[in-house]
């Protein structure tokens, strides 16, 4: 086992003994503690309502079945991301249309998503995603959502307190979707939240996540819909996860900031943050020519590291009939390498993973 892991998921006291209550309670699955939850992520994001769901994923299905897309649609979206991303498109029973990355941030380039708009028909949404934790250019992809009068729905899976000029993501899109596994920023085991200031969509994605029931409960099922609800217990984690999560991006922060000058004359090129967004440094991703002999080198010296992603989605079996090009996006998946900076990792980490990475740069 590597003595410097990837991800090590910080959880405490305060976690476990909210987690007995819960379970002294008797009441494990929504409830009470959950309503809370929404509550308060939704204010922490800037946003009026939350919805919280079992994962990620259930997160951006139901957020797109809220919002009403589904067959015949098409939605433009990232192909460097997490498979999920475009599953839940076709979950939604719409169908993903890739549009390429900017070759600095990693993110939705506006101008492919523009290209994309004006080639296709039958565009319903802008699926943006916020990857590593640092948000994507959000106002060119608003313009480009208001001008062709579409969704904008945020992934913030791996971007809970990430800002674009001065706004934390989560709060510009019609709706916006998190994800709580164990490696993000903060975690509640599984888990998933959307948020949204459209009442009409926080309405809908409750009743979609609870079996189609309306709001007010009861046993009239209104539409079809799913069981993504989220537990108590998840939901009492995550709400001390959501107090510690400013210090948890802060050690982020640092941790990337001292990686930066470590390795500023290294052969591999650090991450980037625009003057107008916080990164929140869900991974430390560099990109080096020779990545995988890289990662080998510093798998031997202790140091875990992570490929996100080494296949972008456009080239993945499961959608091989999706005939779209992005080259910024292929070349990336060859070079990137995430390195470790959780808030576990310590200041002497900082220096072993910048010597390594070093090393390996004499050695070549």
């Amino acid at each position: 086992m590597s003595e410097i892991p990837i991800a090590d998921p910080a959880l405490g006291d305060r976690e476990i003994a909210e987690v007995v209550d819960v379970l002294e309670s008797g009441h494990l699955a929504d409830g009470p503690q959950v309503r809370k939850f929404e509550a308060e992520f939704a204010e922490f994001s800037g946003a009026d309502r939350g919805v919280a769901t079992a994962n990620g994923t259930t997160a951006l299905h139901a957020a797109l079945e809220a919002l009403g897309v589904g067959d015949g649609d098409v939605v433009v979206t990232s192909p460097f991301s997490f498979v999920a991303s475009a599953n839940a498109i076709r979950l939604a029973g719409a169908e993903p249309r890739f549009a390429d990355v900017d070759p600095e941030t990693f993110t939705l380039d506006p101008t492919a998503v523009e290209e994309t708009l004006r080639r296709e028909d039958d565009v319903a949404a802008i699926l943006a995603v916020h990857l590593y934790g640092l948000a994507a250019e959000m106002d060119r992809l608003g313009e480009l959502a208001d001008r062709h009068d579409v969704a904008l729905v945020e992934d913030a899976a791996q971007a809970h307190g990430a800002q674009f000029r001065g706004r934390k993501v989560g709060s510009f899109g019609d709706a916006a979707c998190f994800s709580f596994y164990p490696t993000k920023n903060m975690t509640t085991g599984e888990g998933g939240m959307i948020t949204t200031d459209r009442d009409d969509v926080a309405d809908r994605a409750e009743s979609y996540v609870n079996h189609g029931r309306p709001p007010e409960g009861g046993y009239d099922h209104v539409r079809v819909g799913h069981n993504f609800r989220l537990t108590s217990m998840a939901a009492a984690i995550g709400r001390v996860q959501l107090e510690r999560l400013p210090e948890y991006n802060d050690a982020r922060r640092a941790n990337a900031a001292a990686l930066n000058e470590a390795l500023a004359d290294a052969d591999v090129i650090t991450p980037t943050e625009p003057d107008d967004r916080r990164h929140v440094y869900h991974q430390y991703t560099i990109r080096a020519n020779d990545r995988d002999a890289l990662a080998a080198h510093l798998d031997d010296a202790g140091i875990a590291t992570g490929v996100y992603y080494p296949t972008p989605i456009h080239e993945q079996p499961a959608y091989d009939d999706v005939d779209d090009a992005a080259p910024v996006a292929e070349r990336t998946a060859e070079q990137a390498l995430s390195l470790p900076v959780h808030p576990n990792v310590s200041e002497r980490d900082v220096r072993t993973i910048a010597k390594a990475v070093r090393e390996y740069d004499s050695d070549s």
